[in-house]
């Protein structure tokens, strides 16, 4: 595949965000859509993401908080939670940005939202301690 500016731009960009789940997608979709692949690190990080305007922090707020309202995403769910984690949000801020959802999503998005954070923050908190008895 001949690397875009547009894909390094895009690549660049989720390396500050969080690059290894950026390559746990990439590696997943070859076998079945090398090109969906490729569009998903162009349109959202090369395109939009690196515009000027607003910060990473803000983006990911924004993310979650569409996610969240979708009710349907989980896993993108969650990845955005540790991304928006990863950029400057407090566990605090996800969860007000969650709760917020339930005035324009529902309280069922919410609901679910709010169950993907807690995995999410339980999952790091295992992560880090695991990595502190090392």
């Amino acid at each position: 595949m001949e690397l875009t500016d547009r894909y390094k731009r895009g690549w660049e960009k989720l390396k500050e965000i969080d690059a290894e789940a950026g390559d746990r997608v990439i590696e997943s979709l070859k076998d079945i859509a090398p090109d969906f692949a490729r569009l998903l690190i162009e349109f959202p990080f090369g395109d939009i993401y690196s515009r000027p305007g607003l910060d990473l922090k803000s983006r990911e707020i924004a993310v979650v908080a569409a996610l969240t309202a979708l009710g349907n995403a989980a896993p993108q769910l969650k990845a955005h939670i540790h991304n928006a984690l990863n950029v400057g949000c407090t566990e605090t801020e996800v969860v007000e940005i969650i709760m917020q959802m339930a005035v324009y999503a529902g309280f069922p998005a919410a609901l679910n939202g709010l169950y993907a954070a807690k995995d999410v923050f339980t999952e790091r908190r295992e992560k880090n301690a695991g990595s502190l008895e090392k």
